[in-house]
């Protein structure tokens, strides 16, 4: 005797070697058809993973109904296609092939001077990179910081004065201090 739960697994597991028939044998036609609809490769995957999904419910009367399984899945591939084409229009929002091609923002210099600024920076005393760290990160004075660290204000004047000598000498070209 069979149970309502085992007619249902059956079901599920008929409908799901069904759905791999169907992709393994039509997922290549549909991605090569939308793909010449689209001319965009990632778009057109889209559309042929949205056909699959609105086939699955559908697959056992797909496959038990006379007529073409292949013929109703790229109806369904050309109406999302068209569906697609008309709201992109509508939101003015298509990409064309000159937009496709607009160079991206290099921060490769930004990143560089970064390491640069880093490699220098460790090359400092510990007490060096203390004083500037407190006075040109966090914007304290020289008052401020020897009270932080617990040293004369002239100390941290002259400690700050001499890393940032260092550091343009290391660096080769002109740092100025920002107080």
């Amino acid at each position: 005797m069979t149970t309502t739960t085992d007619v249902a697994a059956t079901s599920a597991e008929q409908r799901d070697e069904l759905l791999h028939t169907l992709v393994s044998d039509h997922a290549k036609a549909l991605l090569a058809y939308a793909e010449k609809l689209l001319r965009d490769r990632h778009l057109a995957e889209d559309i042929v993973q949205e056909t699959l999904i609105r086939a699955w419910p559908h697959t056992e009367r797909l496959y038990s109904t006379e007529g073409s399984v292949r013929g109703w899945l790229l109806t369904v591939t050309r109406n999302l296609v068209v569906d697609r084409m008309r709201s992109a229009a509508a939101r003015h929002e298509t990409i064309g092939a000159d937009d496709r091609d607009m160079p991206l923002p290099d921060h490769s210099g930004a990143v560089l001077t970064s390491v640069e600024a880093a490699d220098l920076l460790r090359q400092l005393s510990h007490e060096h990179r203390e004083v500037l760290l407190h006075t040109c990160m966090y914007g304290r004075t020289a008052q401020e910081t020897a009270r932080i660290l617990g040293i004369p204000a002239g100390t941290v004047k002259s400690r700050r004065h001499y890393a940032l000598n260092t550091l343009r000498a290391k660096a080769g070209h002109g740092l100025r201090p920002g107080r």
